[in-house]
């Protein structure tokens, strides 16, 4: 074999590697940067609603209105910037829950009433309503589980407020948001359906109901 079979193959190799190692360290830089900017927008929020809701005093009255003029503010931004609805709205209802619990509110209480004025909120500036109540799901579930709190109660009472903001928009947007949940946000079909209003559920819930058959109850006397 010539020196210069030997070193042809070696030298694609080593581009290879490069071109690997270039796209490589330019996705962990992007991430890196998008883990940061993710992390300003949770801080922003959370110190806008925090300082908001000392202000009016009022944390179990004002979340909502609070939570919906903040989702507002995110939706518009990203729609202005052409960034992520749903990074976005996630980030931000992840800080208004972290922000209502630095003023001591209670964190499933907040969840239902984020969740009512953000759907409220996105069905005011024209937006999606089922994937901003998705991502406010997803971002209760995260800020919860960072504050300690029981995700699954956060959850459920972010579905409930979702769903019984969206009563007041129609059961198309019942329907449109109970969809979404159940087919993006993990563990939370059974959520969904238990807090669906009952006709909504029936559709939703899986069918089985076979009870099992009951066993004869003889042969029990010894024979004499």
């Amino acid at each position: 074999m010539s020196p210069e079979e030997t070193k042809k193959p070696a030298g694609v190799g080593e581009m290879l590697g490069q071109a690997g190692t270039t796209v490589k360290d330019g996705v962990v830089g992007s991430l890196k940067g998008l883990q940061e900017i993710e992390a300003q927008i949770v801080n922003l929020a959370r110190n806008t609603v925090a300082d908001a809701l000392q202000a009016t005093g009022s944390v179990a009255n004002d979340t909502i209105n609070v939570s919906k003029e903040v989702v507002k503010g995110a939706i518009s931004a990203t729609q202005e910037v052409g960034t992520g609805l749903i990074t976005g709205t996630k980030n931000v209802a992840k800080g208004i829950i972290l922000g209502v619990g630095d003023v001591g509110g209670d964190v499933t209480q907040a969840a239902s009433q984020l969740a009512k004025g953000a759907v409220k909120g996105a069905a005011e500036v024209g937006s999606d309503v089922a994937t901003v109540a998705s991502s406010v799901v997803a971002g209760v579930m995260e800020a919860a589980g960072q504050m300690g709190s029981n995700v699954g109660s956060a959850a459920k009472a972010a579905v409930g407020g979702a769903l019984e903001a969206a009563g007041t928009l129609g059961q198309t947007a019942v329907k449109s948001i109970c969809d979404v949940l159940m087919g993006t946000v993990e563990g939370l079909k059974d959520v969904a359906c238990a807090v669906l209003p009952k006709s909504q559920a029936e559709a939703a819930a899986p069918k089985e109901e076979k009870p099992a058959p009951a066993a004869p109850a003889e042969k029990k006397g010894p024979k004499g």
